[in-house]
Formats: structure tokens, sequence, C-alpha cells
């Protein structure tokens, strides 16, 4: 007999299939570099369909929670990473030590901007808010990696944080990277300035103008400053 869970999660993959849409399923997948399929369906639409199950899930013991998810990230639809996402968000996986090591994978397994910054943020984060102790190693070893969304993750992961936001570490990454031509590092650097500038503005107006940053970056940084 199957578990419960499979059950549930054939039963959510039949509802998507279900409620198809291909012609927003084309556009979908074209808006996303034609990187993942979908089923077209918007997110009002996903949000209702999957809510149950996101409920029922996000309740497991945090060992099948990660089970749920993984078998949710290797299906081919995007929909169903977000669901994993958005499962995540409600369990207690964060407050598990370990936990960093599934977060990684999810960062570097079907990678893109979509997925790759709500985990930075929002997992990650709080995370390392529950474990500061591995801050340090863990942003050593990511912009170590060599891996675009790890570094992304390293720059982001502070998103969230306002006055808790660890300014040394943060300054010394958008330094660190500042001279890097990739389109999501520049962005990331810009990002995570202009999110801190409005906890400590000043300071981010002092170090865009007293450090050299790639245009990019700048504009984001400076968006509400000028």
């Amino acid at each position: 007999m199957k578990k419960e869970t499979e059950v549930k999660l054939e039963q959510l993959v039949k509802l998507f299939k279900k409620n198809t849409d291909q012609q927003k399923a084309v556009e979908m997948k074209k808006y996303m570099k034609d990187l993942f399929d979908f089923y077209g369906i918007p997110k009002p639409k996903r949000v209702e369909l999957s809510k149950p199950f996101i409920k029922e899930f996000s309740q497991l013991d945090v060992k099948e929670v990660i089970s749920v998810c993984k078998r949710l990230w290797i299906m081919p639809q995007r929909e169903l990473q977000y669901v994993a996402m958005e499962i995540l968000q409600k369990s207690k996986v964060h407050t598990i030590e370990n936990s960093h090591t599934f977060f990684e994978w999810l960062i570097i397994t079907r990678s893109w901007w979509d997925t790759v910054d709500l985990i930075a943020s929002h997992l990650i984060g709080k995370y390392l808010l529950s474990f500061p102790e591995m801050k340090d190693k863990l942003v050593d070893s990511w912009c170590k990696s060599e891996n675009l969304w790890l570094i992304r993750t390293a720059i982001l992961f502070q998103l969230n944080y306002k006055d808790k936001t660890d300014e040394a570490l943060l300054f010394g990454l958008c330094k660190q990277f500042s001279g890097e031509k990739e389109f999501f590092i520049k962005k990331a650097i810009g990002w995570a300035l202009r999110q801190y500038a409005r906890t400590r503005p000043e300071a981010v107006r002092k170090f865009v103008k007293y450090n050299t940053l790639q245009p990019l970056s700048i504009r984001e940084a400076m968006k509400h400053l000028e």
C-alpha cells in the first residue's frame, strides 16, 4: 500500500495536470528562457489549488518535508518547484542544524532567479539567524565555489535582516564581487544595497560613493536614495 504522502503527491500532480493551459504554458516557458516546462497555471490559481496540500505537507516531520520537496523539485513543471518553496517556508526545516546542505542542493539544482532568490532570502536567511555560528563558514564556501547562484545567495541572504544585517559582511561581499560582469551578480549587489538602504541610507550612500561598482549595481543601490 502506498504511503499517504505518496498518494497526496500524486493527487497534487493530477490536479495540476487537469488544470493545464497549453497556451499559457508556452508563454511561461518563453518568459523563463525555455529553461523549464510549465502547466500554464497562473499564480492565483496555483495558490488556490495547492493550498490544502501545502498545509498538510508543511506539517510533516522534517525528513518527510525534505523528501516531498525533493520529489517536487526534480519534476519537469516549474509550478511544482514553487509549491515546494511554499511548503518549505511554512515548515520548520530551517530550524534543523544540517538543513543548509538541503538548501544548497535546491540552489544548485534547476537553478534560476525565481527559486534561488526566495531560497536565499527566506530559507537560508532564516537558517542563518537560527545558526549564526555557521554564517562565516558557509558564506566563505559559497564565495569560493565559483557557482553563480551560491555567490548570489551569499550576497542576498540578508535581504530581510534590516537592523540585524552584518554590515561589514554585506559591504565586504559587494566589494569582493564589484568587478564581476555577470548580470545576476551585479543585480544582486545593487538589490542588497538598495534593501539595506531602507535601514541605513547614509551608510549605503557613503559605500557607493567611495567604492567602484558596476553601473547596474549603482543604479539599483541608489534607486530610492536619489
